[in-house]
């Protein structure tokens, strides 16, 4: 049975974000004793519910569309009022992924706004432990990890006249990954002080 379990909420909507989403997983799960599953947040409803109330972690990913999360994701967000009634997701961690079309995309807004979600939910935000890449500095390169600078959470960029088997590029995946990884490796701990609280 694994010690910890991390459940990436996602809803991708031409499949660029999903393509992030499967990289979280892959870099939670390198970790012992870690399970990582992919849930699909179109629907509220009690199968998502009670895995998600199971899980240790919840990594939220949305493609950042108008400068915001999509309405899909805003619909589960809404909908979880009745989690937050009950202050079902507690002291269990988060974070956040997304993706757009543009360099900028004003993706940021969009994990603002999943932190913020979190925040409500009274959950432990874990950030991306990175330093800039390539749009920060004179000597990155576009193939280097955090290249889209993002401390919030991971970010992507996918041309949209790329199929998502195209984009977001490797180091954007491996961005993904390495923020997966960094939350399955500080859930343990703060999972433990959620279980103690909760006694």
């Amino acid at each position: 049975m694994p010690e910890v379990t991390v459940a990436v909420a996602d809803r991708s909507g031409h499949g660029h974000t999903e393509q992030q989403a499967k990289s979280v997983v892959w870099g939670a799960e390198s970790v012992d004793g870690v399970d990582a599953l992919l849930v699909d947040v179109e629907k509220l409803g009690e199968n998502l519910r009670t895995t998600l109330a199971g899980a240790d972690a919840i990594v939220s990913g949305t493609p950042t569309s108008m400068a915001g999360h999509s309405a899909v994701f805003q619909s589960f967000a809404e909908a979880s009022s009745v989690v937050w009634a009950e202050q079902g997701w507690k002291d269990q961690v988060a974070a956040g992924f997304t993706n757009s079309a543009g360099v900028n995309g004003d993706k940021l807004n969009t994990l603002v706004g999943l932190s913020l979600f979190a925040a409500q939910h009274e959950m432990t935000w874990v950030g991306l432990d990175l330093p800039p890449g390539w749009a920060c500095t004179s000597a990155g390169r576009r193939d280097s990890l955090n290249a889209l600078g993002s401390f919030l959470g991971a970010m992507a960029q996918s041309p949209s006249v790329l199929a998502p088997a195209k984009a977001p590029v490797q180091a954007d995946l491996d961005t993904a990954a390495h923020l997966g990884r960094r939350v399955a490796e500080h859930t343990p701990a703060l999972s433990r002080r959620r279980q103690v609280v909760a006694q």
